[in-house]
């Protein structure tokens, strides 16, 4: 099994604006990061200068999308928070509002399954409405 992960961001304002140009002129160098680091299988390639997925999918054009697939959880986690991620996510108020929902979830995949943004959001609005499982978790379970 390997574990898929969608985090949701709601942006202070429009891609297009100044407040969001450090975070917009990072999103290639860290997506970069990602792609090599130790465990990553897959990630959903959004344009955060083109349509929101977060429009279709959430009914709102401030939310950012993510969703990446890795080896496992120890992957996942080393790349959040132990490599030059960490300096863009410690900065995440610049550019983010504070969601008051959960915003981020983990489950499992069979190898070679790539989830679907849809698929995510189901897993996403469960753990909302059920907490942690199997099902649906965060890095605080131990799923």
């Amino acid at each position: 099994m390997h574990l898929a992960q969608l985090n949701l961001a709601h942006a202070l304002a429009d891609m297009e604006d100044p407040i969001m140009a450090d975070f917009i002129n990072n999103v290639d160098r860290i997506n970069a990061l990602s792609d090599k680091s130790d465990g990553f299988i897959w990630r959903l390639d959004v344009d955060y200068t083109g349509n929101s997925l977060g429009e279709v999918i959430f009914g709102n054009d401030y939310i950012l999308v993510n969703m990446s697939v890795w080896k496992d959880r120890k992957s996942l986690f080393n790349f959040v928070y132990k490599s030059d991620h960490m300096e863009i996510f410690k900065r995440k108020k610049e550019w983010f509002q504070k969601m008051p929902k959960m915003h981020m979830v983990l489950w499992y995949v069979e190898e070679g399954h790539i989830p679907t943004v849809e698929e995510a959001r189901n897993r996403l609005e469960y753990l909302r409405e059920h907490g942690e499982s199997e099902y649906a978790f965060s890095f605080k379970s131990k799923y």
